[in-house]
């Protein structure tokens, strides 16, 4: 196991190298520069002054030399700073990547804690009433785009019968961000609730009709006893990789949902960034993102041996 997570880590960190070069490199060949943009917002400066501005930020250098000292200097661990916000990178990242977690983590749990009692509901008896209305309910959440389904919600909610703001953070207090939360913590749990339902309810199916689970039934265990302690085990092995990859988005955030709802998230962060042209705050949002998603992975490389003991990693 040693050897496999070292391995898995330096996997990781060649990843990050190859993604930082190639998000630099795309956002370096994106047309118009910072510089450039001050320029339109002021039409006061001077060739000279573009010219020393560009000079003092580097923009100057080739894109290969302007890449390694950006690299040097995160490894030192000077993030830079934000042109759009006028303040350090990890000031502006950190608060959204708590906001991001805060909203995204409720989401990912509820959408989790609904999806598994309904799909045990559904396996057991497929093909039946229960089944038919659970799959309708799944469908119906992953057809629906998420934007749309957020509006629909800010209408009835919000505006028809006024029980929770549309949008925005909130007043800083307990109850004041649980009433902004709900709306977009609702709208990202019926999106992600579909899928997560339809892949459990698949794999319980084929769980339960394997031969172990005939055995624990003519062993006289009870249909709860059999579904809890043997068929749920096995069919979460690849349900597993569902949630990593869902877990890979909680720092990457949620953009439409983040934006319908004005709720200041990683999402929305990088996407301001990206438009923006704030190389600095783009470039650490991404690589945190995808560090996220190499992380995830692992996590459920790792639930693979922990549910399943017939998983070696040696």
């Amino acid at each position: 196991m040693t050897a496999f997570l070292l391995r898995r880590l330096l996997e990781s960190l060649l990843v990050l190298f190859v993604m930082s070069f190639v998000v630099y490199g795309l956002i370096g060949l994106m047309p118009g520069d910072p510089i450039d943009l001050m320029i339109t917002s002021d039409p006061n400066l001077t060739q000279q002054d573009v010219a020393r501005l560009k000079a003092l930020y580097g923009l100057d250098r080739p894109l290969l030399e302007r890449y390694w000292n950006w690299l040097t200097a995160i490894l030192g661990g000077d993030l830079g700073y934000s042109r759009l916000f006028a303040r350090p990178v990890e000031a502006i990242l950190l608060p959204r990547l708590a906001n991001t977690l805060l909203l995204m983590g409720l989401a990912f749990a509820a959408a989790a804690l609904i999806a598994l009692p309904a799909a045990m509901l559904a396996a057991r008896r497929p093909g039946g009433p229960a089944d038919g209305a659970i799959n309708l309910a799944a469908f119906a959440g992953i057809s629906m785009p998420p934007f749309w389904l957020a509006i629909l919600l800010i209408v009835l909610f919000a505006v028809t019968l006024g029980w929770l703001p549309a949008g925005g953070m909130g007043e800083g207090g307990l109850a004041s961000t649980a009433r902004h939360l709900a709306l977009p913590v609702l709208a990202l749990t019926l999106a992600s609730v579909g899928g997560h339902l339809r892949y459990l309810r698949a794999s319980l199916i084929e769980a339960l009709r394997a031969d172990y689970i005939r055995t624990a039934r003519a062993k006289g265990l009870s249909e709860s006893q059999v579904v809890w302690r043997h068929a749920l085990r096995n069919a979460l092995i690849p349900y597993v990789t569902i949630l990593a990859l869902d877990f890979g988005t909680l720092f990457s955030g949620a953009l439409v949902t983040e934006t319908i709802f004005g709720w200041l998230g990683m999402g929305k962060t990088i996407y301001d960034a990206i438009l923006g042209n704030d190389y600095n705050l783009a470039l650490v949002g991404l690589l945190l993102a995808t560090a996220t998603v190499l992380l995830a992975n692992l996590l459920a490389d790792l639930a693979y041996a922990w549910l399943d003991p017939r998983v070696s990693y040696r």
